[in-house]
């Protein structure tokens, strides 16, 4: 029997884009989709969220699929299978509102093709007929195209380098889906980097398409309990952690929300940088 919160398997499944599936049997038996998780790698360690990407209830595991940004998550990428988080809470956030909208579109960009999965099978399951949109920057960082395509009625697959699929941004390829292929198109789900969730609602706002976006600002303590989650959304200050994630893509303050995410930049750099060289350094021991 494994440890709580053991790492169950491990791969690298783009450049510096891991997946982890971790012993978590309460979780991987209420989970639902839109929620997420918030771990600590060690006791003194920072508190990051991320998206339940998938769960097994009967073999207790919880999947996370998460890209190397900084100390945090580079120290998660260095452990190995049979190791143990210091901490995973969750469920948190509340579960992704799924109806039968008619025609869905999902659009997701980078590593945020593992956060919309959970909610485009999810519409899919409802009896949308779901259109994914998957794209990233190059080729090499497009990740989980197969799952995506296996509960898709139609996958379009982008890169902005035009290594692989349409060359351009999902934002295009969305926009001439509309202006030029005239589909109908009912409701759009977007996860990614805020610009390009910001980009998409933009796009759908014109044409009063419904778009639902899935916010990861700066989280602490996943209970709405420390304020740093705040988002604004229309004349509302709602916290992403107990509010959302998910939110209605036309009123959110996308501007506000990307200068909060701009607020440590520097001292992440520093601390990934000072993380990597002490790595370094005991690598250099140990050749000794």
């Amino acid at each position: 029997m494994p440890e709580l919160f053991e790492i169950l398997t491990k791969e690298e499944i783009a450049p510096k884009i891991y997946r982890m599936d971790i012993y978590a049997p309460a979780i991987a038996q209420k989970r639902r989709a839109g929620q997420f998780v918030i771990l600590r790698v060690y006791e003194r360690g920072e508190r990051i969220p991320l998206t339940i990407v998938d769960s097994d209830p009967e073999q207790g595991s919880v999947l996370l699929v998460f890209q190397v940004m900084g100390k945090t998550t580079a120290m998660l990428s260095d452990m190995e299978v049979g190791e143990r988080l210091a901490d995973f809470v969750g469920p948190l956030g509340s579960p992704t509102h799924i109806e039968n909208y008619g025609t869905a579109v999902c659009v997701a960009g980078g590593v945020g093709t593992a956060a919309a999965y959970p909610i485009a099978r999810a519409l899919k399951e409802a009896g949308n007929h779901l259109i994914s949109i998957v794209g990233a920057r190059t080729k090499d960082l497009l990740i989980m195209t197969q799952e995506m395509e296996a509960i898709s009625d139609r996958l379009e697959l982008t890169t902005d380098d035009g290594s692989y699929g349409f060359h351009g941004f999902v934002t295009d390829r969305l926009k001439k889906m509309i202006d030029e292929e005239k589909v109908h198109i009912d409701m759009v789900l977007a996860v990614g980097p805020a610009i390009m969730m910001k980009a998409v609602s933009d796009l759908t706002r014109p044409y009063g398409i419904k778009t639902i976006v899935s916010l990861n600002p700066i989280m602490v303590d996943g209970t709405g309990m420390c304020g740093m989650c705040r988002v604004r959304v229309g004349d509302e200050i709602k916290f992403a952690c107990v509010d959302g994630p998910e939110f209605d893509g036309h009123l959110v303050d996308f501007d506000e929300l990307m200068k909060r995410q701009r607020m440590f930049v520097e001292q992440e750099r520093k601390a990934y940088e000072e993380y990597l060289k002490d790595k370094q350094g005991k690598c250099g021991e140990g050749k000794r």
